[in-house]
């Protein structure tokens, strides 16, 4: 189920399994998620990147499937690649969905993290 409000802090979970970047999400309560939020009202979506790798990811960007649809407006990540925080004024209705783009100190190459989406729904 999404998680639902204005403003929200959601957890990127990356672990390795048998060599590979495993992504989960975790609610500001804590609890497991899909990374889904839906978004009732204008505010602040906040990504946290806990990375339980050994490789040193860290948050660069996000690439958006759909970047001219004004679901959401900007986006900024923190100079140290721990935050990725999304702007959205829900002010247009739709869904959007995207991935995180990840650098990691073991190589030069980018880690893509599987779509998550944030859903307007404007009162």
């Amino acid at each position: 189920m999404p998680n639902t409000q204005a403003s929200a802090l959601m957890q990127v979970i990356v672990n390795l399994e048998n060599g590979e970047p495993v992504f989960s999400y975790k609610n500001s309560a804590g609890q497991p998620c899909e990374g889904d939020v839906t978004v009732t009202e204008a505010g602040t979506i906040t990504y946290q990147l806990i990375d339980n790798t050994g490789k040193g990811l860290k948050f660069v960007g996000v690439g958006f499937t759909t970047p001219f649809d004004g679901v959401i407006d900007a986006i900024t990540v923190s100079n140290d690649g721990q935050f990725v925080q999304m702007i959205d004024m829900d002010r247009t209705p739709g869904e959007t969905k995207f991935q995180f783009v990840l650098t990691n100190t073991t190589n030069t190459l980018m880690v893509l993290s599987p779509d998550p989406q944030v859903i307007n729904e404007p009162k």
